[in-house]
């Protein structure tokens, strides 16, 4: 009679057991229902996407060889198909420019081949792509089912030395300016250069902070230097973006990323922090790991996009351990900007198409958002707070920098 009813008991511990196992496969199967849902629900803004550069070293023109790889591609990040399955419908595309240029001249000519290659492949598949310049463009084309192309210059070297090349860009389609990139260039100091040619801001990076505060260009933090940004800060007279940057907190000495107090401050004067994806922002732990796996690429004369390069990361991970981060390590990105400046200030800027292999699990390319919206929804975030990440709090810079051009 015990022996019967302690297998009795047994079973009952099994039923149990299955039964709480059964509710969390479906809590998450729900969970990632809604994130599905929520993801082509709303609206979802990306602040960086290196798809014009990726074409351009592919020496991209629309012969029947090249028309496809807007809208359905196996290389890199981004396309139509992607962006379309993770609910992406605002992509600001990056119109990067090398600090190269700054040697050796030519950028504003470099940035307006981007641009007019932006517009081509718009005008060119009109059926999935269209140019806009500001949120209410963007709604509309969102509407239509289409992808929304807004355009932000990465790195101002292309404004050279004439104060009216601001106005020049902002009629070309230009939605912000990342005022520099890897060099110290005519207008400010960057975070990765050590010649701290200017202590922050030069004289006419003063002049270019005012005048895209009155074109109506947002002004980008991403790639400064830490004077420069305290001081462009002190000068814009209205919020800015860190169009794709993430946490210092997480990377401690990559000076690339933003301090807590930089974040505070920008929670403070109404700015947004869109969180970038690549695995070195978001993890500071896994760059001796890279480091070591970028001397080995170099040593055997090899680049990231190798197929031969392919083998040799699984034989290196295999060794040494992983090179990558994970969607849970952008959420906790997400997680402490809400913490240190609230949640009207943070949004997406992956970088993706900009930053080569190191993405995350679960964040490879442009057709993973939804992952990310499962995460933060097991973390409690409600659908509202959401919304703003996603979108609407980029929105809301982005109408104050159109509205403060229109008096």
């Amino acid at each position: 009679m015990k022996f019967t009813n302690l297998i009795l008991f047994v079973l009952l511990l099994c039923v149990i057991g299955c039964s709480k196992k059964l509710s969390k496969q479906s809590e998450e199967q729900v969970l990632r229902t809604k994130a599905q849902t929520l993801a082509h629900q709303y609206i979802i803004t990306d602040g960086h996407v290196d798809l014009p550069y990726r074409l351009a070293i592919k020496n991209f023109r629309f012969t029947k060889e090249f028309i496809g790889i807007p809208i359905e591609t196996k290389d890199g990040d981004f396309d139509f198909k992607r962006a379309k399955a993770g609910g992406l419908d605002v992509p600001f595309m990056s119109i990067y420019i090398p600090s190269s240029y700054q040697v050796t001249g030519g950028a504003k000519a470099y940035a307006d081949s981007l641009i007019d290659m932006v517009e081509k492949i718009a005008a060119e598949l009109p059926d999935y792509y269209k140019t806009v310049k500001s949120p209410a463009e963007a709604e509309a084309v969102v509407a239509a089912g289409k992808i929304a192309l807004p355009m932000g210059m990465e790195n101002g070297a292309p404004i050279e030395k004439d104060i009216k090349n601001v106005a020049y860009f902002k009629k070309r389609g230009i939605s912000y300016i990342t005022l520099t990139h890897g060099k110290d260039n005519q207008i400010c100091d960057s975070s990765y250069d050590t010649t701290a040619t200017w202590k922050g801001l030069s004289p006419f990076g003063m002049e270019v902070v005012a005048e895209m505060n009155i074109q109506g260009i947002m002004i980008d933090v991403s790639h400064i230097s830490d004077k420069t940004f305290w001081q462009v800060m002190e000068l814009s007279r209205v919020p800015v973006i860190a169009s794709h940057s993430s946490a210092r907190n997480f990377t401690p000495g990559f000076q690339r990323n933003m301090s807590d107090e930089m974040i505070v401050e920008m929670g403070k004067k109404g700015g947004v922090i869109q969180v970038n994806f690549g695995s070195t922002f978001l993890d500071g732990s896994l760059k001796p790991n890279w480091d070591k796996f970028d001397k080995l690429l170099s040593d055997k004369n090899l680049k990231e996009s190798d197929p031969e390069a392919k083998k040799l990361m699984m034989e290196f991970e295999a060794k040494n351990g992983s090179l990558f981060s994970d969607v849970e390590k952008v959420a906790d990105h997400i997680d402490l900007i809400v913490k240190l400046a609230g949640i009207d200030h943070v949004g997406l800027g992956s970088d993706f198409d900009g930053v080569g292999d190191s993405l995350p699990a679960g964040l490879k390319d442009v057709s993973q958002y939804p992952n990310l919206i499962y995460v933060l929804l097991k973390r409690g975030y409600t659908d509202e707070q959401i919304e703003k990440i996603c979108y609407k709090n980029v929105w809301r810079v982005w109408n104050q920098a159109l509205n403060h051009a229109n008096g």
